[in-house]
């Protein structure tokens, strides 16, 4: 079947493109008739942000049941567990790979065959230990200050940072000569009106925070974090890699909690 089929009814296609999504980016399974091919992988990648709601529900509902049971910070670690395996580590297992390849250091392509080494480094565990510890420190901070608002805010936080990706995607363009595996998807330009129908998906988190409106500050924050790691990523490597974007979700989701959590505290 061809992937390309242009009489496909749109709304069917589009229901295709997030279903091909979905599975690739979590583990979630699609319905059979969805199918597969490389072209529908490729153009499913504007999809990310609608990925991001769904990870986002799961992480805040188990936090939200667990925290019925548990104190706050047991609950926040079980949500974000419950992320981890529903998306198989992926972003994490992205930013162990950049720090341990921007820790070592050395020449460009030095850097690029460490982050491709399987194998883990000391930066690698440095870095995860000290962002989820800021996770979960801020997340059990925010729950306790804004408690409904901030199982928000932490949907909001997994949408926004799948969103800032396609930032990154669409200005820059893939640092390895020849892409694999799921970098595939990834190493494909990413069009204005393919980020702008990207965008669509923040537009709900608008009208979540209307009675909060500074909280969209942390959005602003995320994509300024994003535009100093996508320089980053081009003065050192020529672009980006996937290791690159999973770093940068990772990242700009704890830069939305800590700017949650600080105004939060600030009463805003």
């Amino acid at each position: 079947m061809s992937a390309d089929r242009t009489r496909e009814w749109r709304p069917k296609l589009e229901l295709r493109l997030f279903w091909t999504a979905l599975r690739f980016y979590t583990r979630l399974p699609a319905p059979a008739w969805v199918g597969h091919s490389d072209a529908w992988l490729r153009r499913s990648t504007r999809y990310l942000p609608a990925v991001g709601w769904v990870v986002g529900g799961v992480v805040a509902g188990v936090m939200a049941g667990a925290g019925r049971l548990w104190p706050g910070p047991v609950a926040v670690v079980l949500g974000l567990a419950a992320g981890v395996w529903l998306t198989g580590g992926l972003h994490e297992d992205g930013l162990a790979d950049v720090c341990d390849g921007f820790g070592a250091g050395g020449s460009r392509q030095r850097v690029l065959d460490i982050m491709k080494d399987s194998r883990v480094g000391v930066y690698a565990i440095l870095g995860l230990v000290l962002l989820f510890g800021v996770k979960i420190t801020a997340l059990s901070a925010l729950l306790e200050t804004a408690g409904g608002m901030g199982l928000g805010g932490v949907v909001w936080a997994q949408v926004v940072s799948r969103w800032c990706l396609l930032t990154i995607i669409w200005r820059g363009h893939y640092a390895r000569d020849n892409a694999s595996g799921k970098s595939r998807a990834i190493a494909q330009p990413l069009s204005v009106s393919q980020l702008a129908a990207a965008t669509v998906w923040l537009l709900p988190g608008a009208a979540w925070a209307w009675w909060r409106p500074w909280w969209l500050l942390s959005g602003v924050v995320a994509l300024v974090l994003s535009s100093v790691l996508a320089h980053w990523f081009k003065r050192r490597l020529g672009g980006y890699t996937g290791d690159c974007l999973g770093a940068a979700q990772q990242l700009t989701e704890t830069a939305v909690y800590l700017t949650l959590l600080a105004l939060a505290g600030a009463g805003l």
